[in-house]
């Protein structure tokens, strides 16, 4: 069966069309990547995935119940984490998550027991009477997290979950995105991190201008730009662009200390390099070659959005 089904979307506000006859099926079990530039209708789409918009035209189905006509039964099967959070802000962090876990019906003595693991999972045991007004925003979103997943839902749908976050706050949203799947939930997540998509997702779809572009594993999506390959390299000092010029090298970007060169036919830029440094009397830092990226897939999949 699959966990998510939505057949023909379209929701249109005034004369903007948002999302314009999207069709998802993820299959159960899996975490499913929802990608696509601002305003591209990823957020709209979730809304009428959760229930909270009613698509102009189309259907969900949520592990097969229909979403608008028993919204009730659908929304017992998720957890969700809105981009902008669901925590109150002048209870507690343990009363946050107590709350919801009273909302989905739970035994008072099990969601204090799921509660005080959930907590410590994330890291928040010492602050989990405090009042959630005085926490950072990485504790906040893992407070939300907490609520969302405290009756472990079959379905875990997640809008930009890690964005704006810290390094260790986001780790460990990572970490429990992961362990939710391992339990059995599946998981929808929208991101604006490319890479986290690549690690996270076994399946992923594109949307841009409100339409599906792509959808498929990260791994087919690169493959479908494989001209554009890079070669990854520092030297022992700095260098200009102007040396990395040649026929076979498409164009050089400067990346952190290094530069990446784009080529159709990495056997003939590396040679260019080595003669090049061999010229310069230059010496090697680093060198890797690399195949396509997702961030290369995405962006010429949205490019001119």
């Amino acid at each position: 069966m699959d966990a998510v089904r939505a057949d023909n979307l379209r929701k249109t506000f005034g004369t903007v069309t948002a999302v314009d006859d999207v069709s998802i099926k993820i299959p159960e079990g899996s975490i499913f990547g929802f990608l696509g530039p601002n305003g591209a209708g990823k957020t709209t789409t979730i809304r009428m995935i959760t229930g909270v918009l009613i698509p102009d035209s189309g259907s969900v189905r949520i592990f097969g119940t229909d979403v608008r006509r028993d919204p009730l039964t659908a929304k017992m099967k998720m957890g969700v984490i809105p981009e902008n959070g669901t925590v109150y802000s002048d209870l507690t962090a343990v009363q946050n998550v107590l709350l919801t876990g009273k909302f989905y019906g739970m035994d008072k003595t099990v969601r204090e027991r799921r509660a005080e693991e959930i907590i410590a999972r994330l890291g928040l045991s010492e602050r989990k009477n405090d009042i959630v007004r005085t926490f950072s925003k990485g504790m906040r979103q893992r407070i939300s997290i907490a609520s969302a997943i405290i009756h472990s839902p079959p379905l875990l749908i997640l809008d930009e979950p890690t964005t704006g976050l810290d390094v260790y706050s986001r780790r460990l949203v990572i970490d429990t995105i992961r362990q939710m799947n391992s339990e059995g939930s599946t998981v929808l997540l929208t991101t604006h991190n490319i890479e986290e998509a690549n690690a996270l997702c076994s399946d992923i779809s594109i949307i841009n201008s409100g339409k599906i572009v792509a959808t498929g594993s990260p791994e087919k999506l690169k493959k479908t730009f494989d001209t554009s390959r890079y070669i990854e390299i520092s030297f022992d000092r700095t260098v200009g662009p102007d040396i990395f010029s040649a026929p076979g090298i498409n164009r050089a970007e400067p990346w952190g200390d290094k530069w990446r060169i784009y080529s159709d036919d990495p056997d003939i830029a590396v040679k260019h390099l080595v003669h090049v440094a061999e010229r310069e009397k230059l010496a090697f830092v680093s060198i890797r070659t690399s195949n396509p990226t997702l961030e290369e897939a995405f962006v010429k999949l949205t490019e001119g959005a």
